[in-house]
């Protein structure tokens, strides 16, 4: 009965989101309905010393990297750097491989720190227009856009400042560029393969005669890319970040050691030496930073075209971090309390039963995320319940926390990506399509982002690469 309770509250948690509701308002109904049914005196304790300690934790840990990425994205739209990448990629690269531009374009955008909802608003005229002149179905355009924003650049490359790479970095106190060699395998594994079912599914079109398509919804306008800013200055603040990215990663440590202190002597308001773990943070800081500097980059060499819409531009960037960071750190939350109850030790012991650490993280980590529709969302709740096992059992093997990170990540992108994930839903709408004309395509991207994590896990016990 316990376990089914679980099974219950997962399912819920599932349907709402699916449906469209908030997972804000829905998360903490989930859970608490969960403890509800085990003991109903608990469900104040639970929420208030469960719930919120964890949905805190999370916000006060990642709501400066969700901030700073929304608003770094929003200055790369507003001053039309993103516009110009994606100009000068079609130039350069070439129409007639329209899937390898939309990809190479999202993935530009989304390594360097762009959030990939912005990705999707920022492609789309250029790729609509892209397919159109191709006479390459529209319908298969949400596939290319998730392949590029959506897979490699999200999780597997290393150093890549998205969320779901900076969050083991806090259990396994690793850095956002763990395992290296593994993460960029994975990635060449994801393009290579998804770039090859894109292609097969281009041919196969142009094989029946199938064109761009008529009576479409939310065509773009024709975009006039003749006052765009150089696209080599469009480049600079996304390859700023990157390589500040790695330098801070670096540097932070050796300028603060492995523990920094505040004394009360500096901060009289303060009673107590205020003591930081600076493993427990570098990454956060470091990928904080690297995203302040793109910001200042941008805003110094485009201030005349940001100025204008930066307070109106820069509010809905808030907005959109805020609603990202709440709906993240209420699944964490969500995550804590079902971890609490008795039926998910059924789960634990039933996920246990895989004796090696890297598919039990694996499965359980792409498991959580399929079911919440969320990758962050997914990791954040198997971390908050296994983390502590996963690391004793890779340690007790030998197998670096570098690996079990890159893993953890990669799994978290794997099956993510079902209907009821945001930002499937966003992409659909903003291109006008329906899950039944293009959800094919994002779900075999989605099938190959979970293969590619198997592909790293059998590569370093073959090789022992890292």
């Amino acid at each position: 009965m316990s376990f089914l309770i679980v099974i219950a509250a997962l399912a819920f948690l599932m349907l709402v989101a699916y449906r469209g509701y908030s997972v804000i308002l829905f998360a903490p109904v989930a859970a608490l309905g969960a403890v509800l049914l085990v003991n109903p005196e608990a469900v104040a304790p639970v929420f208030s010393g469960i719930f919120m300690e964890k949905l805190v934790g999370f916000v006060k840990l990642y709501f400066p990297v969700f901030l700073l990425g929304a608003v770094f994205g929003k200055v790369i739209e507003l001053s039309g750097f993103s516009e110009s990448i994606v100009a000068a990629a079609i130039k350069y690269i070439g129409r007639s491989r329209a899937n390898a531009v939309i990809v190479a374009v999202c993935a530009l955008l989304t390594y360097g720190g762009v959030s990939l909802f912005v990705v999707v608003f920022a492609v789309y005229p250029f790729a609509a227009e892209l397919y159109r002149q191709s006479n390459i179905p529209k319908r298969l355009m949400p596939g290319a856009i998730a392949l590029g924003a959506f897979s490699f650049t999200m999780d597997s490359l290393p150093g890549t400042p998205q969320i779901q790479n900076i969050i083991p970095t806090t259990f396994f106190k690793t850095t956002a560029w763990a395992a290296p060699m593994l993460g960029t395998l994975g990635a060449a594994f994801i393009v290579v393969v998804g770039l090859s079912y894109l292609e097969w599914r281009r041919r196969a079109a142009a094989a029946r005669g199938e064109g761009y398509g008529d009576s479409l919804l939310n065509e773009p306008e024709h975009v006039d890319s003749t006052h765009l800013p150089n696209p080599m200055l469009a480049i600079a603040p996304l390859i700023l970040v990157g390589v500040a990215n790695f330098a801070l990663t670096k540097l932070i440590p050796q300028w603060y050691g492995d523990k920094y202190s505040v004394d009360p002597s500096v901060l009289p308001g303060v009673h107590a030496p205020l003591t930081v773990s600076i493993k427990s943070v570098v990454a956060i800081w470091a990928v904080e930073g690297a995203l302040l500097l793109g910001i200042l980059l941008v805003l110094a060499t485009a201030f005349g075209r940001v100025r204008e819409r930066f307070a109106s531009g820069t509010k809905v960037a808030i907005s959109g971090a805020l609603l990202a960071t709440l709906n993240t750190a209420s699944e964490y939350g969500f995550g804590g309390v079902i971890a609490a109850l008795p039926g998910f030790l059924v789960v634990g012991d039933a996920l246990k039963s895989i004796p090696n650490p890297l598919v039990n993280a694996a499965v359980s980590v792409s498991t959580l995320a399929g079911i919440t529709g969320s990758a962050s969302g997914g990791m954040s709740i198997a971390l908050a319940a296994m983390s502590d096992t996963f690391i004793k059992t890779a340690q007790e093997m030998q197998i670096p926390l570098d690996v079990l990170h890159r893993v953890v990540a990669m799994a978290s992108g794997g099956m993510d990506t079902l209907p009821h994930n945001g930002a499937v839903i966003t992409l659909l709408a903003v291109t006008g399509l329906t899950h039944r004309e293009s959800y094919r395509e994002i779900f075999a991207v989605t099938l190959i982002k979970t293969l590619a994590v198997f592909f790293v896990i059998v590569t370093f016990y073959v090789t022992g690469l890292v």
